[in-house]
């Protein structure tokens, strides 16, 4: 059973160990393939906060997860606010590469669907190149507009044929989030929406320093990046989620209301 705290209308996990939760996202993958069913994790971070909050169809996609995790280092924070003391930060980045060096230790098949085939490839020589005997069994570059129905089902049948056991989703949100939702009930694999870790780990973007990271302002790097994208989701999500969790935050504190289990 999930162990969250609720940060405005988004559900996100109390993760106290980065060990514990790689070594249960192994366990899912250590099940006969046949018999298994799929597991969606999601790496929330404001933004994905505040889509959850101004679209009631996402929420239900996102809460629907087998889990949520705290990507974003604001949440982190809001959770020990909310009670949570110990929490931890699981960047994408990081689980990403967690998670490939278990599957390198295991034996375990990974699939990658997201970027362009530069990116892809990009990321076959980086992850090769750390883990030279993972087994990435798959490779998909979708078309960035809509998929039909039909596109969509033959990548779940590739996916499938090639007995992944974990998926990495890279083509951002709220697309990763409503695409795993939407093909759970198909796939046996463990999926995570993984964002920007595609760019990061194939090099095309630069991580934030680590001093940024612990001062909370990984955002304003990132936004120094790539302002013409980025200056929306930070110069204007940003103060809106720190005033409306400022809001939830009194109100829970009346209520005595923390975390649920």
């Amino acid at each position: 059973m999930r162990n969250f705290t609720t940060i405005l209308d988004m559900e996100v996990d109390i993760i106290p160990s980065r060990k514990e939760l790689v070594e249960n996202i192994g366990n899912w993958c250590t099940r006969d393939y046949q018999l298994r069913k799929g597991k969606n994790i999601c790496l929330s971070n404001v933004h994905m906060c505040i889509e959850t909050k101004d679209n009631a169809k996402f929420k239900e996609v996102v809460n629907a997860s087998s889990l949520v995790l705290p990507d974003g280092k604001p949440l982190c924070l809001c959770q020990k606010l909310l009670g949570a003391k110990q929490v931890r930060q699981i960047r994408g980045t990081d689980l990403t590469l967690r998670l490939c060096r278990l599957a390198q230790e295991k034996g375990y098949k990974i699939g990658l669907y997201g970027g362009t085939n530069e990116v892809l490839e990009l990321m076959h020589e980086k992850l090769h190149r750390k883990f030279p005997e993972l087994n990435i069994a798959l490779s998909i570059s979708p078309p960035f507009r809509p998929l039909s129905e039909e596109e969509n089902q033959s990548y779940v049948e590739q996916i499938n044929h090639a007995e992944v056991d974990i998926l990495f989703v890279g083509i951002g949100c709220p697309k990763q989030e409503i695409w795993m939702n939407h093909n759970r009930d198909q796939l046996k694999c463990v999926m995570l929406g993984v964002g920007a870790a595609f760019d990061f780990i194939s090099g095309r973007k630069v991580n934030a320093p680590v001093i940024l990271q612990k001062m909370y302002l990984e955002w304003l790097f990132r936004l120094l990046m790539e302002p013409a994208r980025l200056w929306a989701r930070y110069l204007i999500y940003n103060p809106r989620f720190i005033y409306l969790f400022s809001k939830n935050y009194k109100s829970a504190k009346k209520r005595g209301v923390q975390t649920k289990h």
